[in-house]
C-alpha cells in the first residue's frame, strides 16, 4: 500500500504497502541460498561495468519476433535473464530485487521451445521470462512468504490463479521478487522495499533511493531489465508507486478483474494483482493474460462482462483527441514544486494532443484515510487468518497472534529495524460483522465512489482523472522509515477502481509518474489514454544504477 499525504495525520505505510523454529529457519535459508542484503545506510555499490545487455528494453513483441525467427529460444532468453540477475541483482549493484530463482526455469523454457517447434506458440507470452511478487503462491520448488521468515516452508498446495494463467499462456516464471514485508502492512515506520527474508531492495535509478512499495522488487527488477514483464499486487499504491519510482508502466486493475486466490492477502476489499512493464503495450498484453473469472474468487464473477483477452486493441496513438480529463489539484498537487512543474508539462502534452482538461477536485478524498485504515485493519486480521488456515498442516501458524509471537521470537531478523504496530492494531479488531467495521466500509464506498470518483466524473462528463503518481523516490532510511510527501493512489484504491501510471520524466535523475484514474472497468480507456501520452513523450529510459541522485541544480 502507500504512505498517506502529510495532511492525513496518520504515520503509516499501507501499501508499497509451516512454523519453523529459529534453527529450522536458518537451515532453510541456507538451502534456499537467500543472501543477506547490505545495510541500506551503507555506501551504495558502484554501477556494474561491462558490455551492454543484449535484451535491454526488449518488448514482448520484439522477443516474440526473435523467438519466431529463431534468433532466440525460450531457453536462451531464460539463460540471459538469469545471468543478468546474477550480475546485477546478486553481484554488481546488489539491487536486492529478486528474492528467489525458480530452479525449474530452464527446464520449463526448454519444454516450451519443443512445444513451439511442434505446435507453434500459444500466444504473446509463450517462452517469455516473467517475475512475480513473493506473495503470489506457487505450488512448486519456490517459497511463497510475503517476505516474512514466518512463511518459509509453508508452500501452497496449488498455484495462485494468476500463476495458472501465466503458465497456461506459456510464460517462464523466472522467480519471485522481493517486496515490502507483508505488503508494507506491519509497521507505521517501515522502510519500503525491506523484508526479513530478502533484505533491502534498492532503486536502480539511484541506489540509495527507495524502490517504493510494496511491489518494490517487481518494480526494480523490471526497470533493471531482469525480466520481460512482472506481476505486482496493490492494496493502495503498491503497483503504481514502485512503477512510478522505477519509470515503469503499472496498472492497478478494477478489483475483480484479476483473481486474488492463492495470493497472501492484505484486504479482500481492495487487493488486486496487476501488470508492471516498461511499455503500455506490454502492460496491456499481460493484463489480457491475467484477467478472467476464477470460481475461487467470487468477486471476479463481475469481470465476465468486462474482461478482454486482448487489451492491445484499445491502444490508439491518437487516443487523447477529444478526451475529457479531470485535474484534481487539491490534495494531489502542491506537495512537491518540482513534481508539479514536471506534471504541468505533461498536462500541456495532453492538451496539445487534443484532450480537454477540466479542473475537477475530489472533496471527499480528504476524508478517506481514517475509514480506510479501519477497514484494512479488520480485513487483514480476517483475511490472513483465512489464508493461514488454507495452508493446513504446512504451517503451525494459524492466527495473527501467532505471527506477532513469531516476530518477537525472531526479533533479531524480523524486528531489527522497525516494529509491528499495525499487526498489534489489527489484532485488537473484532470480526467483519462488527458495527465499526461495517460503518467504516460503508464510509469508504460512499466517499470514494458515490461522493468521490463516480460523482466528479459524472459531474464533468470525464473519461479519466490525471495527477502526479507521487514525488520522486526518497532516500532509504531504515532508522526512521519512509519520508512520504504525497500520492494520488487512494481514491481508486479505496473505490476498487483502476489506475495506471506512465513515466512522466525525471527530477535529478529520479523517475516521476503520471497517473490516469478511471471508473470501474475502464481499463480500455485508461490504456488508450496512457498509450497516447507515452507515444507522444517516450520518457522511459533504462536506469544507470547511479550510487546516488544527480543533485546538481534541478532541471525538470
Amino acid at each position: 500500500m502507500k504512505k498517506p499525504s502529510p495532511s492525513s495525520g496518520t504515520p503509516r505505510d499501507l501499501s508499497r504497502r509451516t512454523f519453523l523454529g529459529g534453527a529450522a529457519v536458518a537451515s532453510t535459508l541456507v538451502a534456499l541460498d537467500v543472501q543477506a542484503q547490505p545495510s541500506a545506510n551503507s555506501t551504495p555499490p558502484a554501477a556494474p561495468r561491462g558490455s551492454a545487455f543484449e535484451l535491454e528494453e526488449a518488448t514482448l513483441a520484439g522477443l516474440q519476433a526473435d523467438l519466431t525467427s529463431g534468433k532466440h529460444t525460450a531457453h536462451g532468453l531464460t539463460e540471459r535473464y538469469l545471468a543478468r540477475i546474477q550480475e546485477v541483482d546478486r553481484g554488481g549493484t546488489a539491487l536486492g530485487s529478486v528474492i528467489e530463482l525458480n530452479p525449474d526455469a530452464l527446464a520449463i523454457a526448454a519444454a516450451l521451445d519443443a512445444e513451439r517447434k511442434a505446435k507453434g506458440p500459444r500466444g504473446p507470452l509463450h517462452g517469455i521470462p516473467v517475475l512475480i511478487k513473493d506473495n503470489i503462491g506457487t505450488a512448486d520448488k519456490m517459497q511463497t512468504t510475503a517476505g516474512s521468515l514466518a512463511l518459509v516452508g509453508a508452500v501452497p498446495s496449488r498455484d495462485a490463479f494468476v500463476v495458472e494463467r501465466l503458465r497456461a499462456a506459456g510464460a517462464v516464471i523466472l522467480g519471485k521478487t522481493n517486496l515490502s514485508e507483508w505488503a508494507n502492512f506491519r509497521s507505521t515506520h517501515s522502510c519500503s522495499g525491506w523484508s526479513g527474508r530478502g533484505g533491502q531492495c534498492r532503486n536502480p535509478y539511484a541506489l540509495d533511493r527507495t524502490p517504493s512499495g510494496s511491489s518494490s522488487g517487481s518494480g526494480a527488477a523490471t526497470a533493471a531489465n531482469l525480466c520481460a514483464v512482472s506481476v505486482g499486487t496493490e492494496t493502495d499504491g503498491s503497483i503504481v508507486s514502485p512503477s512510478a519510482a522505477c519509470s515503469l508502466v503499472g496498472l492497478k486493475p478494477t478489483v475483480g478483474l484479476v483473481s486474488r486466490s492463492g495470493i497472501v492477502p492484505l484486504s479482500h476489499t481492495q487487493d488486486s494483482a496487476g501488470p508492471m512493464a516498461r511499455t503500455v503495450t506490454d502492460a496491456a498484453v499481460l493484463l489480457g493474460v491475467l484477467a478472467g473469472v476464477d470460481p475461487s474468487d467470487a468477486v471476479t464473477a463481475a469481470s465476465q462482462r468486462h474482461a478482454h483477452a486482448d487489451y492491445t486493441r484499445f491502444l490508439d496513438v491518437n487516443g487523447l483527441k477529444g478526451a475529457r480529463i479531470g485535474v484534481p489539484r487539491e490534495r494531489f498537487f502542491g506537495y512537491h514544486p518540482a513534481t508539479d512543474a514536471l506534471i504541468e508539462r505533461a498536462l500541456d502534452v495532453l492538451k496539445a494532443r487534443g484532450a480537454e482538461l477540466i479542473e475537477a477536485p475530489i472533496p471527499s478524498a480528504a476524508k478517506l484515510d481514517e475509514p480506510e485504515l479501519e477497514v484494512l485493519l479488520h480485513d487483514f486480521k480476517a483475511d490472513i487468518e483465512a489464508y493461514l488456515a488454507g495452508l493446513g498442516e504446512r504451517t503451525r501458524l494459524k492466527t495473527l497472534a501467532d505471527l506477532i509471537r513469531f516476530n518477537e521470537e525472531h526479533r533479531d531478523t524480523e524486528l531489527a529495524w522497525f516494529g509491528q504496530e499495525l499487526f498489534h492494531q489489527a489484532q485488537e479488531k473484532g470480526p467483519l460483522t462488527d458495527k465499526k467495521y461495517r460503518k467504516a466500509l460503508e464510509a469508504c464506498r460512499k466517499l470514494s465512489r458515490e461522493q468521490g470518483l463516480d460523482a466528479v466524473m459524472a459531474k464533468h462528463k470525464l473519461d479519466a482523472l490525471v495527477a502526479p503518481t507521487q514525488a520522486p523516490p526518497g532516500l532509504i532510511d531504515l532508522v526512521n522509515g519512509d519520508h512520504w510527501l504525497g500520492s494520488s493512489s487512494t481514491p481508486a484504491a479505496v473505490a476498487g477502481y483502476p489506475s495506471i501510471t506512465v513515466p512522466a520524466g525525471y527530477i535529478a535523475g529520479l523517475p516521476v509518474g503520471l497517473s490516469f484514474i478511471g471508473k470501474a472497468w475502464s481499463e480500455p480507456t485508461l490504456l488508450r489514454l496512457a498509450f497516447a501520452y507515452e507515444q507522444a513523450t517516450k520518457h522511459r529510459r533504462p536506469p544507470t544504477f547511479a550510487p546516488t541522485a544527480d543533485l546538481r541544480p534541478a532541471k525538470v
